[in-house]
């Protein structure tokens, strides 16, 4: 895609290259002009969120020592291996090792150590014991202890050094998520710092005349505010990609409402797209469509604009200024949620680096049939059917309008139907892009 051609024009390569493109035509062309952020090294703590630039290496083995996995007894595998409940038997403690312990006691034949999870085995130990194993168990423990049943082998109940992992393994590849899950791997292997890609800085502008600011419409605690005159309405979009911005990892820096004349939108461009600041994403939403009043469309000459083979979000737009990616979305609220989630969010994750930036799909049958259009792939918001787990089913939030902003509140995800596709009958697959 030509991202520089201005709109209304064409080369051959942009938009307007034929009626429609296809969503993996016009996601390629976003895509190709992602350059990654730079990145950065952070403590581990403040990581949660954050994507992995750099693989990250052990620092340590994991388990950093061989220990026990039960609490009970380390021993000589070979002074019990003929133990039974019929001919216990008998060994003489001679320490006790809590978790944490340095202490590395020398055991003789016929002798034991007491021994809790996690505890450092002796040197002179090969075996675990467990205290269920024992007549006495914890009770009785510390003395003269016998045991009633002979380990199934050598080395039972040893949780080796670097079984898990070895000091340098590759514990995540760079491009990994780093989820709460990721983060205590991490510290788990000696990890206190990571390189991790800038969050990218991301600017929302919401586009209209008829758009009133929500603060300015007072609140329910009684707060008095104006009222909404004719032909006005709340903004909300701008709401809307905030959140889900956030939730990729990036940063919205601002965030803009501005009117169809258009010298609002131009300056706003110019200030947030050069210089040292320059953010790494504008997000507008509205004025990229057909209709006499399409401000970013007649504004903003460093974008290409064109219709999309898919429902909703048929009117895109693209382009860079300088650096920054540019991306004009329709005005709709269930038309810019789709189109965020088709090509916005792949390229803020592709800008910090992520391996996967398609969500994945789940097929599962759809509890009732609806309308697919002709020719464009279906985005349509949904429900999950769980009254059987066994069986999940996908049944439509609304009725598939790109305005009905209220019901688009219920959905969990978007039944992706391909354009070939004319129809969808109850009891149907059909693929599910499950949303956060």
């Amino acid at each position: 895609m030509d991202v520089t051609t201005p709109s209304g024009t064409s080369d051959g390569a942009g938009l307007h290259a034929r009626a429609l493109l296809t969503v993996d035509e016009h996601l390629a062309a976003v895509l190709a002009a992602v350059v990654p952020v730079p990145a950065r090294t952070v403590p581990l703590a403040d990581a949660l969120g954050a994507t992995l630039a750099a693989p990250a290496r052990a620092v340590i083995d994991l388990p950093p020592f061989d220990n026990s996995a039960m609490d009970g007894f380390a021993v000589h595998h070979v002074d019990v291996a003929a133990a039974n409940a019929d001919a216990p038997v008998r060994l003489r403690v001679v320490a006790d090792l809590p978790a944490g312990s340095a202490v590395d006691p020398a055991i003789g034949t016929g002798e034991a150590a007491r021994i809790m999870t996690g505890s450092p085995l002796p040197t002179a130990a090969d075996t675990i014991v467990p205290f269920e194993d024992t007549v006495g168990g914890l009770a009785d423990s510390l003395g003269v202890i016998a045991v009633a049943s002979a380990p199934a082998r050598r080395g039972v109940h040893v949780r080796r050094r670097g079984e898990d992992t070895r000091r340098g393994d590759v514990v995540l590849p760079a491009g990994t998520l780093l989820g709460p899950l990721q983060i205590g791997a991490l510290a788990a292997v000696g990890i206190s710092e990571v390189t991790a890609a800038v969050a990218p800085r991301v600017v929302v502008v919401s586009t209209g005349s008829e758009l009133v600011p929500l603060e300015r419409l007072g609140s329910a605690t009684g707060a008095e505010g104006v009222r909404l005159e004719r032909g006005q309405i709340p903004e909300s979009n701008g709401i809307l990609l905030a959140g889900v911005i956030a939730a990729t990892g990036a940063r919205v820096v601002r965030r803009e409402i501005v009117d169809d004349e258009g010298s609002a939108l131009r300056a706003l461009l110019d200030e947030v797209t050069t210089g040292p600041d320059a953010a790494d994403a504008v997000v507008f939403t509205g004025g990229v469509s057909a209709g006499a009043y399409e401000v970013v469309r007649q504004t903003v000459s460093q974008m290409t604009f064109g219709k999309v083979a898919m429902q909703p979000g048929k009117p895109q737009g693209f382009g860079l200024a300088g650096r920054t990616l540019l991306f004009g979305l329709p005005g709709n609220p269930v038309s810019a949620a789709v189109s965020f989630e088709v090509f916005v969010r792949p390229a803020l994750l592709a800008l910090q680096g992520r391996t996967e930036v398609r969500r994945p799909l789940l097929r599962i049958p759809a509890a009732v049939g609806w309308r697919t259009p002709a020719g464009r792939r279906q985005y349509l918001p949904v429900t999950i059917d769980r009254t059987d787990p066994a069986v999940w089913r996908a049944a439509p939030a609304s009725s598939g309008g790109s305005h009905l902003a209220g019901r688009l509140g219920g959905a969990e995800g978007y039944a992706v139907v391909a354009a070939e596709v004319d129809a969808v009958a109850a009891g149907d697959l059909v693929d599910v892009m499950l949303i956060d």
